[in-house]
């Protein structure tokens, strides 16, 4: 069987599972072509914000782009342009261990996103994708989490 054929058998086999059991809150679905048929190379998913948090309240936008060598390498991640996170590339790319070196074919989409969700607010400061969210999070930590607040409010839930 082709590369794309393990990855396209792969994604078809995650999509069953998480219609059936996914956390509450989360969406993931793939991408929907012009013509109405679907594109298992890219979904669109919404992380909830964890209650308790700064990041509460907040639905956020998160793209997987999956190639033909998945699982075997990892889809990027990336959320909007200019997301306020230390570990958020501006470009919206994510930078999470479980993403890169901690890779694993084993690593669910499920696991993917709960890794996201947590990673919102647990940054890794030893590893900064942007100045300002970095300089915000070590110098101005009120600063920070006034941001973030008003972040979340930007993405609500669409129910």
């Amino acid at each position: 069987m082709a590369s794309g054929g393990v990855a396209r058998g792969r994604l078809t086999e995650e999509r069953k599972t998480w219609r059936k059991t996914h956390p509450h809150g989360f969406v993931a679905k793939p991408a929907t072509l012009p013509d109405g048929s679907v594109n298992l190379m890219i979904w669109k998913c919404v992380v909830p914000g964890k209650e308790g948090t700064d990041w509460e309240g907040g639905y956020f936008p998160v793209t997987l782009h999956f190639t033909e060598n998945y699982p075997s390498n990892p889809p990027t991640c990336k959320f909007p342009r200019k997301f306020l996170h230390v570990n958020v590339y501006d470009s919206g790319d994510v930078c999470l261990s479980i993403l890169g070196d901690a890779w694993k074919p084993s690593i669910t989409m499920r696991q993917i996103l709960i890794g996201i969700q947590d990673l919102l607010d647990n940054p890794n400061p030893a590893s900064p994708a942007q100045d300002l969210a970095y300089d915000l999070f070590t110098k101005n930590m009120l600063e920070y989490r006034k941001r973030v607040r008003q972040q979340a409010k930007r993405y609500p839930s669409l129910v």
